[in-house]
This record gives C-alpha cells, structure tokens and sequence, in this order.
C-alpha cells in the first residue's frame, strides 16, 4: 500500500514527524535547500525579466533523487517547510527539483508554527497550494542580494584587493558601525559636576539622606560647568537653611514586555547569556524542531523563532493563565489576558510570538533531557511567556523637593530626592529584563517621613566632576535593535548579517563589541562616494518594504528589480572609472627569511597576514601576529594574538611549535599576585591566574577592562 510522503528540512524535524504522524506516512528531509543560484556565474537573466538559472546544489543530487523516488511510490504529497518565505522557496524549489509537479500524485502545502501532534494533525487537515507571492519576495531578495554582490564584488578586487565582497544589506550594517566609531572619535567631552547634599531630620537619629541639587528656585534648569561653579554653589549649600517644598506619593506599576520576536530573544540572549545572535537560532532551531522527553518522544518545546509578530493563540493564553491561576495565585492573574499590539512594521498576525508550546513544561522538569545551551535558552522563553501574561509588579514611590535659600534672600536652589520600593513583585517573580547601558539605573533610597515645611540640616555636599560621553560602540543586542527600528533585515537575516560581517573581516568584537576593521572603512568610504544608495539606510529600509509587498500580492516583483537595477548599473558603470585604487598593504620592520626584502602588511580573507614585498618573484607569506606584552608562562616567549581556523580568537605562545601554551582567554599585563605567573581576563571584573588558580578583582590591580588591549 502506498504511503503519504512527507518532506521537511531537518532530521531532527523529521524524526518528530515520523513519531506523530505513525504509520501511513514516510516523513524524509532535504536537509535545507536543494536547488540556488550557481556560484560560479551571475545565474540571472536581466534581459529575460530578471529569469534566474537555479542549479541543484553540490551534494543535494542524491538527496533529490531519493525525494523523487520516493514521491513516484507516494499516494500523495506533503512539504511541511518552515512556515515563512524561505520555507515557502524551499518547497517550491523541492517541487521543481525533483519534479513533483509531474508526478500524479497530489502535492499539498502544509504549514505550522509549532511541531506538537495538536498542530501539526490541525495543520494536515487544512492543507493549501504553494503561496507564489511568498516565493517571489524570497525570489527578489535572492536575486536583488546576487545582483548586488557579484556586480560590486569585482569591482572591489579591482580596486582594493581580490577575495572582497559587498553585500546589499550587509554593507548598510557596517556602515552603522563605521558611522558609530566615527561619533566616538570626532566626539568632544565636556565637563559637568553634580552636587548631592546630605541631609538629616532635626532631633530623629538615622534619618540621614541625600539629596541632588536640580535647579534655581525659580525652576530654571541648573548646569554645573566647572569646579569654580561648583565650588561657589558649595558654599552657599553649607550656610543655606532647608525646608521640604513637597512631598508627592503614588503608586507605580510597571508592565511585563511581550513573548519574543526573533530579534528581542537574540537580543536578550545576547544580554542574559551572552549567546551570540547565530548561537542563540542554532538552539531556538533544536528547541522548535524537537527534542527527546524521555517517555514523551520527540517533542517540539518552543514555537516557530522566526517571527515579527508579537500574536499569541487563543488557546495558549488560556493555557498560561490557568497555569498562573493555579501555581502562583489569583494576585498574579489580570483580569483578563493581556494582547500586545504590533510594534514592528509588517508583522504577520498568523505568525505567533516564540513561546513554550505547552507551559506545564516547566524548565525545571526538562533540563535533564537537554544540553547546557537548550536549558538556559528555554528557560528564558519560558520565563519570558509566563510573565507576559501576569500582573504588573507595583512600586511605592515618594518624591521630595527641597528648597535651599539663606534667610531673606529670594536665591536660592532646589534639590529634589526620590525613593521607590516594591509593594507587589508581579510578573518580576517569575521574569525581569536584561539592560542595556543606556537604561535608568534603579532608585535606591529610602526616605524618611516628610511633609511640606518640615525644616531639615544640613550635614555634607559632595560635588563630583563628570564628563559627558561618546556613544557605545554596538553590541550584539544594541546593532540589532538598530537594525530593527531602521527596518533593515528580517527575522531571518538578523543572525546572518552580524556573522557575515565578522567573517568578511570588515569589523571585530573586542570584549562584546564591534569595531570597525580597515578594510570595512575603506569599504564603507567607497560605497558612501560612488554608491550611495546601496548604504543608505532609508533606501535599504524601503527595498524591505517592497519585499514585504511583493509577498502581500501588493506589488510585481520583476516591476521591483527592475526599478532597482536600472540607475545601478549606470551608477556601477561610472564608479569603475572614476574609483581610485587603494593600496591596503602595509610596509613592516620585518624582512623575508627567504630572500630577505621587506615584508609588508596585507588583509585576506582570513584576516591580516605578512607577505614579500617582492610577489610575485618571491611569494613568501607568514601569519601576522598581535603581540600582548605578556610573557609567556613556560618558556621565555611573548604571548601573541591569534585566529583558528574557526576564527576564534585565542592567545599562544610566539615561540610556537617549540612551545605550544595556549590560552583562550586576554591576557592581564600585571602577574598574579600570589605565584608571579599568568593572569587572564575571567569575568567581567575578576582576573585568574592560569597556573595557582589565584583570582582577583581587577579593580585591585588598578587596572580598567576596557584598557587590558593588545597591541601590534
């Protein structure tokens, strides 16, 4: 008897498939795409409407053959692919491949946003045809993407080196880092002081609090620019008298954030775990595809993770809030479920947040079943959902005006001091967010009780110098969230763009934070000059919204490219004559120990490294090396810098392969405090020592994270 074929992406998807769906079903995997546009050629007719010539890729023949084979034997069809527009393309390019639009079997389109045996025999029941408009906006962001990097490409070799490459959406993000350094290093500091005051209540011990000085009595806003100010301010602040002005006390609540998109997980991966964007997909895949529970089988634990809608189904806020009910009482249960609109432009209402697919899977009763990586990202999903659908946390809050004047005089300041304290946690039982630098610290203070007149004295002012300062540099969670209020990228391309850019060697993160290389900026300065539009970030962000047309039935694909690569080419036909070559090699004090000329400095593919001067008659090359100035604990050596074949960074020994010391993390320039041995960065804060085990506050040894750098 034939049997129903079903085709999926993954093993692991496929082996959860296979257990739900039983007999009458053979379930097999393309293991991704299968078809794609050749490497070797531009694979796109621009005279034929933009036709590509898709190839079936190295190493996916045999896997289409058997798709074929198996189809042929199949009483009927069913791709299950990712439920978005790539999945969209893998199906119709599944169709196409192993031609099963000509097989008599019938061919059915399945969709799902979460692999449990509820949905996905739901989803078998309301089966549909391929979605074109879906495949065609995959179909112009491929070929938009190819017409971009292999036209630009070439030019760069020509111009700067060989090997270099341009992206469309890729360069728009290093552009945002090039620009951010930009700001960093043109920026000006300027001086400001701050002035707390402490204060007592007359006659009440322990009463002691501070206050910060605000404005003029009159409400102007005071700027403090210099010791002179502060010092003639302080002055008056020890012979002024106090009264409380006003005191003004009420009750804050503060708002659970949705269930996760895809770029607020990876954001908040990225701050809670440090997962990089493309770790954080690789496990939310694992968890979504399915995993082994024991008893249970191959289970799905979270829905689909590449998602912009912050939807939740009907059911699945049921299903929380009766589990909020029951295991933390009715206190931490609105009054009714709690619906979140739409914060990103073109989300997908059928696409749902990623939660846990069932919530009495508490991350507790799985992590046996998991490894180390799947637990935390879990328990961060889960966490995240619960709390969503909670009551806010309340606070307490009082804050206090002070008025500081001498005795008959109108002049005078006003101070201002807060306190807020926890009258409900909420939803913060279960779940609070990560920061960023940029978020309000928390308000410590408590107050002692106050009213409008009471008289207070006066004890100590405490005048600090500050310095305003730069923007930070992008983190991972911080480029991302960049990238989505711009409205570059997609739920899908977040993770490829930041690992696209390292790999290219356009930026670096050093201590979790991007840096643009060289090469990025003579890149950037490039683009910016002759091909403005490609790193315009306005231009980027309308191309994402044709994109988002084009798979709404709302606008013609071709009509798009078309529109696109008209003024492209012309402005790409100019820039190959009026693009000055740039030479990126660098001279060195280091000689060749061949023929013994200069070595100089170039970049390739795989970062910096050393080359004669005399290529091509000599065409000696040696890895360039960072030097750390820090000895090396085993032989008298220097440690230096260096990248794995992985492109991690990890430090050795420069005497390597006599001496084969490695060390994957910074080396500290001070030795430990207890052997006199090799001290390296541990936590943020903390350095250890690698041979005794020693640790140390870093801050002990005088020294500041940001200033434990390499030097070449």
């Amino acid at each position: 008897m034939a049997t129903k074929l079903v085709i999926v992406e993954s093993p692991a998807k496929a082996r959860t498939l296979n257990r739900i769906l039983g007999r009458g079903y053979t379930v097999k995997a393309s293991v991704g795409h299968v078809r794609d546009l050749p490497k070797s050629s531009l694979g796109v007719d621009i005279d034929k409407d933009f036709s590509p010539k898709y190839v079936i890729l190295q190493g996916k023949r045999k896997i289409v053959r058997e798709l074929k084979d198996a189809a042929n034997k199949a009483s009927s069809i069913y791709l299950a692919t990712d439920p978005d527009r790539e999945g969209e393309a893998i199906s119709w390019h599944l169709i196409k491949a192993a031609e099963l639009d000509r097989n008599k079997s019938p061919v059915h389109r399945v969709v799902f946003h979460e692999v449990t045996e509820e949905a996905i025999r739901k989803a078998f029941k309301k089966t549909r045809t391929i979605d074109m408009n879906l495949v065609n906006a995959q179909q112009a962001r491929r070929i938009l993407d190819r017409l971009v990097g292999y036209k630009l490409s070439p030019l760069l070799w020509r111009k700067v080196q060989r090997g270099l490459s341009a992206g469309r959406v890729q360069s728009v993000t290093v552009r945002m880092v090039v620009d951010r350094e930009r700001e960093i290093q043109s920026f000006t500091p300027e001086e400001y002081w701050s002035i707390e005051v402490e204060l007592a209540v007359p006659q009440k011990k322990q009463t002691n609090f501070k206050a910060e000085l605000i404005a003029l009595l009159d409400g102007t806003k005071l700027n403090v620019h210099n010791k002179q100010e502060a010092e003639e301010i302080t002055a008056f602040l020890e012979k002024a008298g106090y009264q409380v002005r006003s005191v003004q006390t009420k009750q804050v609540a503060r708002h659970p954030s949705p269930s996760f998109i895809t770029s607020t997980l990876q954001q908040e991966a990225w701050r809670k775990l440090h997962f990089t964007a493309k770790r954080t997909m690789a496990v939310a895949q694992q968890l979504y595809e399915g995993l082994p529970l024991g008893e249970e089988g191959s289970v799905g634990l979270i829905t689909y993770m590449r998602t912009d809608s912050t939807h939740v189904a009907s059911s699945a806020l049921a299903e929380v809030r009766s589990f909020i009910g029951k295991k933390y009482g009715e206190h931490f249960l609105p009054s009714k479920a709690r619906v979140f609109a739409k914060k990103v432009k073109g989300a997908q209402e059928a696409h749902e947040a990623i939660r846990p697919t069932k919530v009495i899977r508490e991350p507790e009763g799985v992590r046996a079943f998991l490894n180390s990586d799947q637990a935390k990202l879990y328990e961060l999903i889960w966490k995240r959902f619960v709390a969503s659908q909670m009551s806010p946390a309340l606070y307490d809050t009082v804050t206090m005006e002070i008025e500081a004047k001498v005795s008959k005089s109108k002049d005078g300041y006003l101070l201002k001091a807060a306190s807020s304290s926890m009258r409900f946690p909420g939803f913060m039982t279960v779940y609070s967010e990560g920061k960023d630098e940029s978020d309000k610290k928390e308000i410590p203070t408590s107050l002692p009780e106050l009213e409008a007149g009471d008289r207070l004295s006066y004890i100590a002012a405490f005048p600090v110098q500050h310095f305003t300062q730069p923007p930070p540099r992008y983190t991972e969670a911080t480029l991302i969230k960049a990238l989505e209020q711009e409205g570059i990228g997609r739920p899908s391309t977040y993770a490829p763009i930041l690992t696209t850019i390292q790999e290219r060697q356009y930026v670096n993160k050093v201590d979790g934070r991007f840096h643009p290389e060289e090469l990025g900026i003579v890149i950037n300065n490039i683009l910016i000059e002759h091909f403005p539009k490609i790193v315009n970030l306005e231009f980027t962000a309308r191309m994402e919204k044709d994109l988002d047309k084009i798979a709404q039935g709302e606008q013609d694909w071709v009509a798009t490219l078309r529109n696109f690569y008209s003024p492209f080419e012309d402005t790409l036909q100019r820039a190959l004559v009026n693009v000055d070559k740039v030479d990126m090699t660098k001279p060195t004090d280091q000689v060749c120990p061949k023929c013994g000329r200069p070595m100089v400095m170039k970049v390739g593919r795989f970062g910096k490294f050393l080359a004669c001067s005399g290529y091509p008659e000599c065409k000696t090359t040696m890895p360039f090396l960072v030097k750390t100035g820090v000895p090396c604990p085993q032989c008298d050596g220097e440690l230096v810098q260096r990248i794995s074949k992985h492109k991690k960074v990890f430090y050795g020994c420069s005497n390597y392969p006599k001496c084969q010391f490695i060390t994957n993390s910074k080396p500290i320039p001070q030795p430990c405090p207890q052997c006199g041995k090799l001290l390296v960065l541990y936590k943020d804060d903390e350095a250890k020592c690698v041979v005794c085990g020693y640790k140390v506050k870093l801050s002990e040894l005088n020294i500041n994270k940001e200033k434990v750098e390499v030097t070449s």
